[in-house]
């Protein structure tokens, strides 16, 4: 729910006409360089024996054109390296929904790192940070009933944890989950939601095929105690705006292998709505356009520009 160029010319045949030019003139002594954008021969002096002064002045020194610096070329080794970076080492996403307000909000086009979590290889674990999720951590991973879609929420649970809520209130292997970035905007208790786990009958949302089987694995399977018991190589994720997120209450765990990577920076946001950023149609999609194009100055979020995207690291005692 988002970043080389160096090009030079060759001096070769300037500088060899520039120097019989000098030669002939006898202005050879303290010749100057005139700077251009690619090298810079500033202050360089050259001295020569003297030369007797022609009859008649010299002609001006004719003057080049600096080099073309190849403008199409140039964007398009830009532009390469943006899409080698975007699919390799980092990833732009734009927020959708409001499901990890107020810390994300609609229209946040922030920047994924694909390497924070990436398996370390046998050199590159000495050179890269690579760590694996910590609770509190902010992700990004691929939605397990769609993998298509990818998903940004909150590391609550690791494996091994046993985790419930009472009241809205998350418990972790019997201990109270201090949650400062936590908010509820529904003004009401959700018997199912707000006390889970709980009774599957009590859930009061749209049925799909793939997340009820993925809801009804965990509620199966994974339930001790009346407590969810997050498995190996799983995350438990929920998302900050409590009231309103789609998250591991109703679909059950995040798979290691599906997290994408880390949110890091918000590069730009734009105050806008689901519905403008997920259109059902194309005509959505051009309303979206027009609505960008016409207020992009006044609703950008200038104070967000640039924001880095951190994790909460809890307490010692519930790490």
């Amino acid at each position: 729910m988002s970043d080389l160029k160096n090009f030079s010319g060759s001096y070769g045949p300037c500088f060899s006409r520039a120097a019989n030019r000098y030669a002939r003139t006898g202005a050879f002594q303290n010749m100057r360089h005139v700077p251009d954008d690619t090298m810079n021969f500033s202050g360089m002096q050259i001295e020569s024996e003297p030369i007797a002064a022609p009859d008649k002045p010299p002609e001006p020194p004719e003057r080049r054109q600096p080099p073309s610096r190849g403008f199409v070329a140039e964007w398009t080794v830009t532009i390469l390296i943006m899409l080698f970076a975007s699919t390799t080492l980092a990833w732009s996403y734009v927020i959708p929904t409001g499901s990890m307000e107020s810390n994300l909000l609609i229209g946040d086009h922030i920047i994924v790192d694909k390497l924070a979590y990436a398996p370390a290889g046998p050199v590159s674990k000495y050179l890269l940070p690579y760590e694996a999720p910590k609770r509190g951590d902010i992700i990004a991973f691929e939605y397990p009933a769609d993998t298509s879609q990818l998903f940004v929420k909150r590391v609550i649970g690791l494996p091994g944890d046993r985790l419930k809520l009472v009241n809205q209130q998350v418990y972790i292997n019997d201990k109270k989950l201090y949650e400062p970035y936590v908010q509820h905007t529904s003004g009401f208790f959700d018997p199912y939601r707000d006390n889970f786990p709980g009774d599957v009958s009590m859930l009061d949302v749209v049925p799909d095929t793939r997340r009820d089987t993925l809801l009804r694995d965990m509620l199966q399977h994974h339930v001790v105690n009346g407590e969810v018991v997050v498995p190996p190589n799983s995350y438990f994720a929920m998302g900050d705006n409590r009231d309103n997120s789609l998250d591991s209450r109703y679909w059950g765990f995040v798979p290691r292998d599906y997290i994408v990577g880390k949110p890091v920076l918000i590069y730009w946001s734009y105050n806008t709505t689901t519905a403008m950023l997920m259109p059902d149609s194309a005509r959505g999609f051009e309303t979206h356009l027009i609505d960008l194009v016409e207020h992009f100055f006044t609703k950008t979020r200038w104070n967000r520009t640039l924001r880095p995207v951190r994790g909460f690291r809890y307490p010692q005692q519930t790490q």
